[in-house]
């Protein structure tokens, strides 16, 4: 789960890491009490790029926090919409560094990254700008390489990405987290430093262990929208592209993010990304006529794409389930083209074809079909 840069923000301070102060506003026209200014106004979503998009913003006056966040809301960026904004104290005179850490499955461990020239363009630095290691997955490791690091580069931003850097170890293994980081990590002239933006992204399958993780779910499952179906439904549904025309009834992941990679290089625009676990389906049409309803949403899809790689999964039954759903869900007019591959071949195709479903068993010619259908409704 991609936290909200607020949520984060509550995360790193319940274990000791100084964030600024600051508030949450969802509505222009109700603007709470606000920490001693001059502001920052951050819209909130779960994406990156949110300064070089006008997402951050200073102000000076409750008058400009106002405006500023009016103009905030409702914005999207990258498929996602600024619902609400965080204010928070400015911070002055300070230097920006820049320390993430994260989940590294390569090396069965985590890398740690740190370097003191934090901020926007932290990517664009030369390699040798950054302290780079790895650490066994325990916080008393990364500690450990953490100080390593920090050592390297020295002087006060050292010091300061050393304590940081220690207080984010033990936030890392405590949170299951995938990916914690800081930047920038403001630090003072005197050594004192604070979180200026956090980025914290956690590990779904730990939501059962995680009591404030479920709460943040819990309270804003608008934000949190693929984890929230995850957890009710069972299967992993993401919004791709909200202009994406075809929408795609798949399983597996990695076969899943391969077919959205083929189809956008031939020019296709998929609308979701779908591992609907067959398996887990056990002879019920509910999550079938779930997924259907949220493709209905799409205001640009126009048609429906199946590919099922069959493996224990028998397409005979699996082909019955789908058509009940189709059934189920009279909203759902578009054309469906169908790819499966597996045991029960035979059944499905008789199945589909009583329904007026062609049954291919060839990807190319499923994506031709749907070439042919896009043209005929253009």
């Amino acid at each position: 789960m991609y936290l909200l840069e607020h949520d984060a923000k509550q995360l790193l301070a319940a274990h000791g890491i100084p964030v600024p102060a600051g508030c949450v506003i969802t509505d222009a026209g109700r603007q709470p009490r606000l920490p001693p200014g001059p502001w920052v106004v951050k819209g909130q979503i779960t994406a990156g790029g949110r300064g070089k998009a006008g997402l951050i913003q200073k102000a000076a006056t409750p008058a400009e926090v106002r405006s500023r966040t009016a103009s905030m809301l409702g914005q999207q960026l990258k498929g996602r919409t600024v619902k609400e904004v965080r204010v928070e104290q400015q911070i002055a005179g300070a230097s920006e560094a820049y320390i993430g850490i994260m989940l590294d499955p390569a090396v069965a461990g985590v890398r740690i990254i740190m370097t003191a020239q934090g901020g926007m363009d932290v990517e664009s630095l030369p390699r040798d700008a950054l302290q780079v290691s790895t650490a066994a997955p325990d916080a008393e490791s990364i500690s450990a390489v953490v100080d390593k690091l920090s050592a390297a580069v020295g002087g006060v931003a050292g010091a300061a990405l050393a304590q940081a850097g220690r207080a984010m170890a033990q936030a890392f293994v405590a949170e299951e987290a995938l990916l914690v980081e800081i930047n920038p990590l403001f630090v003072h002239a005197d050594g004192s430093w604070i979180a200026g933006d956090a980025k914290f992204v956690t590990d779904d399958s730990a939501l059962p262990r995680q009591s404030v993780q479920r709460e943040f779910l819990n309270r804003k499952s608008s934000p949190y929208l693929e984890t929230a179906l995850k957890d009710a439904h069972g299967c992993d549904y993401v919004v791709v592209d909200p202009e994406g025309e075809i929408a795609l009834l798949t399983t597996g992941a990695g076969l899943s993010m391969m077919l959205i990679d083929e189809m956008r290089a031939s020019g296709l625009k998929p609308y979701n990304f779908l591992d609907i676990r067959t398996g887990g389906l056990r002879g019920e049409i509910k999550r079938l006529v779930n997924v259907l309803h949220w493709m209905c949403e799409g205001r640009r899809v126009r048609v429906l794409l199946i590919n099922i790689f069959a493996g224990i999964t028998e397409l005979g039954e699996f082909s019955k389930l789908l058509v009940s759903a189709l059934q189920a869900v009279p909203d759902f007019k578009m054309p469906v083209v169908a790819r499966l591959v597996g045991n029960g071949m035979e059944t499905a195709r008789s199945v589909l074809a009583d329904a007026g479903i062609p049954l291919h068993d060839d990807l190319d010619a499923a994506l031709a079909e749907v070439h042919r259908h896009l043209e005929e409704q253009r």
